[in-house]
């Protein structure tokens, strides 16, 4: 059963008019990941993935990344838009953050702009904000969204969602 999209307030988007396929573009917004004290990435060229039911997924570039921070992890996974993904730890000293970010090598056509960027869960760092807001990271553990004032749910991922 779709659920009932909340209404869009003032300066908000709502998740429910993104699209399906999936969509990437450029985001002039700036992104901050801090860690230990440490900033992990510092952006104004994010690019951020649209899909209907999910707060955006934010993209970094590998050089707005704090250099040797980023280690290849085992696995990978497929989306059916951009292609196979693989995941990276974050190695902070003797603090390593397991499977915190992916990124996709060799992305489908419609999602060349993803390219040599990474992707992280929010909910594994202790802060990451969008325009200096802190992000709530989108539930239910699979997914990577960024949830902020600026978008209305409800969000993928709460249970019951497996659906939409």
């Amino acid at each position: 059963m779709r659920p009932i999209p909340h209404a869009a307030g003032p300066g908000q988007e709502s998740v429910w008019v993104f699209p399906r396929p999936a969509r990437a573009e450029p985001s002039g917004v700036h992104i901050l990941i801090e860690h230990g004290g440490k900033v992990v990435a510092d952006t104004r060229s994010s690019i951020r993935t649209l899909e209907t039911s999910h707060p955006p997924s934010y993209y970094i570039p590998l050089k707005d990344i704090a250099p040797g921070v980023l280690v290849r992890a085992l696995g990978n996974s497929f989306c059916e838009w951009k292609g196979v993904a693989v995941y990276w730890d974050v190695v902070m000293g003797e603090t390593v953050l397991r499977r915190v970010g992916w990124s996709y090598p060799a992305p489908s056509s419609a999602f060349q702009i993803l390219r040599d960027q990474v992707a992280f869960y929010a909910e594994a760092f202790d802060r990451c904000s969008v325009d200096g807001e802190t992000v709530v990271p989108q539930p239910g553990g699979f997914y990577g969204g960024w949830i902020t004032s600026k978008v209305a749910g409800p969000f993928k991922g709460v249970p019951g969602s497996a659906s939409w």
